[in-house]
């Protein structure tokens, strides 16, 4: 079995950008209502809202509730990395109970997307 992740959006180009530019995902398939990107093993696709013959669970454009989290090997690099781009940062990086260390930016749709890395087990003792 397979799986990717999609969103139903009129922001298609938008997110082809901040997707491709802040991630390094590529554009696998696209089409004036549809856009699909991957990054290794992991796809993304963005849709237009509202197309004609589309099942109604897929008419409407959604992004509350939900986030994306993108797991990397040195968060404080990729959080660097970003801040040098201007990407639209809004949380610093900070170490979880549970054991994360993460930031937070925010795609074209408002959507959350949650950059982490695990830490070491003694990191995870210290807080």
């Amino acid at each position: 079995m397979q799986m990717y992740t999609g969103f139903v959006t009129r922001k298609l180009q938008e997110c082809k950008a901040f997707y491709t530019q802040n991630f390094g995902f590529e554009t696998i398939y696209e089409a004036e209502w549809f856009v699909l990107l991957r990054k290794g093993p992991y796809e993304l696709a963005f849709m237009q809202p509202e197309i004609p013959g589309q099942h109604r669970l897929f008419q409407p454009a959604f992004t509350q509730g939900i986030w994306l989290a993108l797991e990397v090997e040195d968060v404080d690099a990729e959080y660097q990395r970003l801040v040098k781009s201007n990407a639209p940062i809004v949380a610093e990086p900070k170490n979880e109970q549970w054991g994360d260390r993460h930031f937070v930016i925010e795609d074209p749709n408002g959507m959350g997307v949650d950059v982490y890395m695990r830490l070491p087990v003694e990191e995870e003792q210290e807080m």
